[in-house]
């Protein structure tokens, strides 16, 4: 069975042995979110952003629900924009976003327990979040320098190229990838079974060929070095023989992307973006690369379109007058091309 590693008791913030205090009713709202089954990630990300919250607060003097009021929830938000990171950066909108929110979510819950008589962040103004694009995006030539770096002469080189072929070939998130078994592998298929992806779905999506040729050299080859006595399924191991961690995972993909020397930067996520724009770039409707990114909202995955620049620019060329060489051809361009390029985007 997988090792769970024990992590070490926070420190109560506030009064010690009050119940009434923040704190406490922030550990109660927690556990509610536990017990409707948000996944433990969420309740452990919703914690880290009220904890700042609570600290900012009992730096002041407040200690209690009903203590807090519209004015003070004013002061944090303005405090959350004021704030600079160590390397001198501004919060941007979005992160300051992701503070509030479950600050917000606390106080209606609090209301709706009837522990205060009324949400001081009921009608609190959102900072608005910047639609910004993914910082970059690997070419299919870049991709595949990345992928040649693992050395497959050796056993963790097998294993290293398989988790690289997996991530280009079905952009799962690392979280997902980690929690891969080896029983969601269907060759025959040519399919993967995301277990419990975010939001907790599942979702079934294909994987190519040569990804799953990857998988079966490091399955029949690499697993049973790594594996221990007691196994308990997962498919990508570390030396040690338990499961490979998120951390360790997001480490050993940034090293091979800097490695390759292409001159860009990322991890586990840059290989998400870069198989969503190239199947966009090549063709594919965005709801087809909704279902294989997991999103919720097509939203979501609308803004691979912004990205997929390739086909905009055939249009951009063969539609803008401004060119470096006049050719007499260019000037009985197809009427029809354009219209055709611009259906591929939409």
């Amino acid at each position: 069975m997988r090792k769970k590693l024990t992590k070490a008791a926070l420190p109560v913030i506030g009064p010690v042995d009050d119940a009434a205090s923040l704190y406490y009713e922030m550990r109660r709202f927690l556990q509610w979110m536990r017990e409707r089954n948000y996944s433990e990630a969420t309740v452990e990300h919703r914690e880290t952003h009220l904890r700042g919250f609570i600290t900012w607060c009992d730096e002041r003097g407040v200690s209690y629900p009903q203590e807090v009021t519209r004015p003070v929830l004013e002061r944090y938000q303005r405090h959350l924009f004021l704030y600079r990171k160590a390397n001198g950066e501004a919060l941007s909108g979005r992160s300051q976003h992701m503070r509030l929110v479950p600050v917000k979510m606390l106080f209606r819950w609090l209301t709706r327990q009837n522990r205060i008589l009324s949400n001081p962040a009921a009608d609190l103004e959102m900072p608005r979040q910047e639609k910004r694009l993914p910082k970059h995006i690997l070419s299919a030539e870049e991709a595949e320098r990345v992928l040649n770096v693992a050395d497959v002469t050796s056993s963790l080189g097998i294993r290293d190229r398989a988790i690289l072929e997996t991530l280009y070939s079905t952009g799962v998130r690392r979280a997902e990838l980690v929690n891969l078994h080896v029983h969601d592998v269907d060759a025959d298929r040519g399919t993967l079974m995301v277990r419990e992806g975010k939001g907790k779905r599942d979702r079934l999506i294909p994987i190519g060929e040569r990804a799953l040729a990857w998988i079966a050299k490091y399955v029949d080859e690499v697993r049973p070095q790594l594996a221990q006595a007691q196994d308990d399924g997962t498919l990508f191991l570390a030396l040690t023989g338990e499961p490979i961690g998120a951390r360790s995972l997001g480490e050993l993909v940034r090293d091979y992307i800097k490695a390759s020397g292409i001159g860009k930067t990322g991890s586990c996520h840059l290989f998400r973006h870069t198989m969503a724009t190239l199947m966009l770039e090549n063709g594919a409707d965005v709801r087809f690369v909704q279902v294989m990114l997991g999103h919720a909202q097509l939203t979501s995955t609308q803004i691979y379109t912004q990205v997929a620049i390739r086909v905009l620019k055939d249009i951009h060329t063969a539609t803008h007058p401004a060119r470096l060489e006049r050719q007499e051809e260019a000037e009985q361009i197809d009427e029809v091309q354009p219209r055709r390029l611009l259906r591929r985007i939409y």
